[in-house]
């Protein structure tokens, strides 16, 4: 019992508090939404916090050689996962990606974050720099990424299927694998996207035109962005103020639990309420970036860098799509937006940085 408290004591605090205070914010918007209700989403969302806060408490205190040696057996149960989904997942908003668990709606393709990132850091741990300059010896770590990523395209989840994507290269380049590679796999993706435009589903094609022309379809496809920059200008610096905002209040604004959260937080909070949001989230990158720099272990490192650009890509790409920088792909705000599957998978996450943080000095060895 000394030991656990004294390992407690060791814990990034201050890193600890940043979350937890994103989370109090995400609660507190949440209950605007409800319009100054606990219900239905604010209630859920503190004890969804709360249960995920313990369990990001007690990932911290592992063994990173744990999460080693069981790497794939997790990649290879979230990959069922995603297929099982295929066969008895629940259907809504047209797409079908979750699993009844009865109390509580499980969504695969966000377990499947976390379990490629540990699968990809193992594979690269146990390979020699050298060998990464084979073609044959990045077949299997492609697979790993190409798999998930079209089942979850057949969701279809653009937006989860971006971000595998993403973490698959990203942890591919922090690995050591040939910039020729990524100059030629890149020209190979322009060269297709004609035949992946063939393949959307129509309402991925709208969002792609409406991204190009919001004012095209004002009253149909492109109401959701259209509204979204109406509520951002209309917050201004300081915002309207905290259970004021006209368009998500008036029901304007769409998907304002969701999507669209920031949006509504800007337009009660203002211009300095999303730079204080944005600070703390890159507080807690530049933390993760940190950990991973200072670790001892190529798994260490690559595992904090993988979690920490998971947070990135999620931050980044849901501010950009309701300011209209890029397509409206149905990303969750981190620690906000209202979800269960996605809080619990991010505060993982973080425990898995933290204890990396705490095994820093660990030498971990293949398997």
């Amino acid at each position: 019992m000394n030991g656990f408290l004294n390992r407690l004591r060791l814990l990034p605090w201050p890193m600890i508090g940043i979350l937890c205070l994103i989370g109090v914010i995400g609660i507190l918007m949440l209950y605007s939404a409800g319009n100054g209700s606990f219900y239905p989403w604010a209630n859920k969302q503190s004890l969804r916090f709360g249960f995920a806060l313990i369990l990001m408490l007690i990932v911290a205190q592992s063994d990173i050689r744990r999460w080693l040696h069981y790497s794939y057996i997790i990649y290879i149960m979230a990959f069922l996962l995603l297929i099982i989904v295929e066969g008895i997942g629940l259907i809504g908003m047209g797409a079908q990606r979750w699993i009844d668990l009865y109390f509580f709606h499980l969504q695969p393709s966000e377990v499947m974050k976390v379990a490629l990132v540990l699968a990809l850091a193992r594979f690269f741990h146990q390979t020699q720099t050298e060998e990464l300059s084979r073609i044959r010896t990045l077949v299997i770590p492609l697979m790993m990424v190409i798999a998930p990523v079209a089942l979850v395209m057949k969701q279809p989840d653009l937006g989860t299927a971006i971000i595998l994507f993403s973490l698959g290269v990203a942890l591919f380049f922090i690995a050591g694998v040939s910039l020729y590679y990524f100059i030629g796999g890149g020209a190979l993706l322009i060269a297709f996207i004609p035949i992946m435009w063939h393949f959307l589903h129509q309402y991925q094609r709208d969002r792609v035109l409406n991204f190009l022309n919001p004012e095209h379809d004002p009253l149909n496809t492109g109401y959701q962005i259209l509204q979204s920059k109406i509520a951002l200008g209309a917050g201004g610096l300081f915002g309207k103020g905290y259970l004021k905002g006209s368009q998500s209040h008036l029901n304007f604004l769409p998907a304002k639990q969701t999507d669209f959260i920031f949006t509504m937080l800007c337009e009660e909070w203002g211009m300095l309420g999303g730079i204080f949001l944005i600070i703390c989230y890159i507080t807690l990158i530049i933390y993760g970036l940190r950990v991973a720099a200072f670790n001892r272990n190529r798994f260490g490192r690559l595992l904090a860098t993988g979690m920490v650009m998971t947070l990135f890509l999620y931050v980044f790409i849901n501010m950009a799509m309701v300011m209209g920088l890029v397509p409206v792909v149905g990303v969750p705000l981190p620690f906000i937006t209202y979800g269960g599957t996605s809080l619990l998978t991010l505060m993982i996450g973080f425990g898995l940085i933290f204890a990396v943080d705490q095994n820093r000095d660990r030498v971990v060895r293949g398997i």
